[in-house]
């Protein structure tokens, strides 16, 4: 197992977090010692569940899983949720605004599909709303609405050691793309709002998404809120970076493609579809891609090997 379980030793010992990687997003385990209760916030992407499956077990060394929340219902946030659901049984909890997709498994609602990407169908218990407490490994967490990268998503805040669990809404250096501007709808607002709220919180310690859990929580809302004008000044980067992310993404998940089998993938995913009509109708599907490919070569993401694209780390 590659992803390591680490302890930050300005983290509470009951607050333990898998760091993944990008295409399966961070875990943050909370256990409490005294009730018993464990609770895994966000459950990482479904070609890793049983990768997640496994790491949760050995960290909960024989006690049972008891519930999952998801900061949002992104692939990588919520595709282990059907395996955990399938081992422990945890009472589970999406974000509110979700419910009716998530029960009758709408397609069109769920970005699954759109993304060209996997999820495994899963159920759940419970909802959240902005302002919720929940107790969980041992601490008190506020429920605080994050849309902007994802209009449904929730950050969970700890206000007594001033931890923040923000899912996409802040990295260290950044935050998830804005996915409502790439359909016409306002994004980059709801971000702003975000970060702003963010602020106010005060966090000590942020463990994100992606990435390591930092304290330079002012400095990387700063980061954020400067990445924000650059994108909002031309929604046109927003929607260059988004292609060059679900194509990293496929092949994090593929490892190899060919050139075609990639392309054919591109023209077959309505998100990509959409961004391409909606951004650039005036540049050719291939021409698209054949910039993406070089875009993401140009920063070390990708290889070219003749007609064979490779990820790389």
């Amino acid at each position: 197992m590659s992803a390591p379980l680490t302890f930050p030793p300005s983290l509470p010992s009951s607050v333990r977090v898998f760091e993944r990687g990008w295409l399966s997003a961070n875990n943050v385990l909370l256990v409490d010692d005294e009730t018993g209760d464990t609770a895994l916030v966000d459950t990482g992407y479904l070609t890793h569940a049983a990768q997640t499956e496994a790491l949760v077990a050995a960290a909960l060394d024989g006690r049972p899983l008891r519930q999952v929340i998801n900061t949002h219902l992104h692939s990588d946030h919520c595709g282990g949720n059907a395996a955990l659901q399938a081992r422990w049984q945890p009472h589970t909890s999406i974000p509110a605004a979700e419910a009716a997709a998530v029960s009758a498994w709408d397609d069109d609602a769920l970005s699954f599909v759109a993304t060209g990407q996997q999820c495994q169908r899963f159920t759940f218990d419970a909802l959240l709303h902005d302002g919720d407490h929940l107790r969980l490994g041992g601490l008190d967490w506020h429920v605080v609405a994050a849309p902007g990268h994802d209009p449904h998503a929730v950050m969970l805040f700890a206000p007594g050691p001033r931890i923040l669990i923000s899912g996409d809404a802040l990295w260290e250096n950044g935050f998830g793309v804005i996915f409502p501007e790439l359909d016409g709808e306002s994004g980059f607002a709801e971000q702003a709002a975000v970060l702003a709220r963010i602020a106010e919180l005060d966090a000590r310690l942020v463990i994100p998404g992606h990435g390591r859990v930092f304290g330079d929580v002012s400095e990387a809302v700063a980061r954020a809120q400067g990445r924000l004008a650059h994108l909002r000044s031309d929604p046109l980067r927003n929607a260059s970076h988004a292609v060059k992310v679900l194509v990293k993404f496929k092949l994090l998940e593929q490892q190899s493609m060919s050139r075609a089998a990639l392309l054919a993938w591109m023209h077959g995913t309505p998100l990509m579809q959409r961004i391409h009509a909606r951004f650039m109708a005036e540049t050719p599907f291939e021409t698209v891609f054949a910039q993406t490919l070089r875009g993401l070569a140009a920063v070390d993401a990708l290889a070219l090997d003749g007609e064979t694209v490779h990820n790389r780390d």
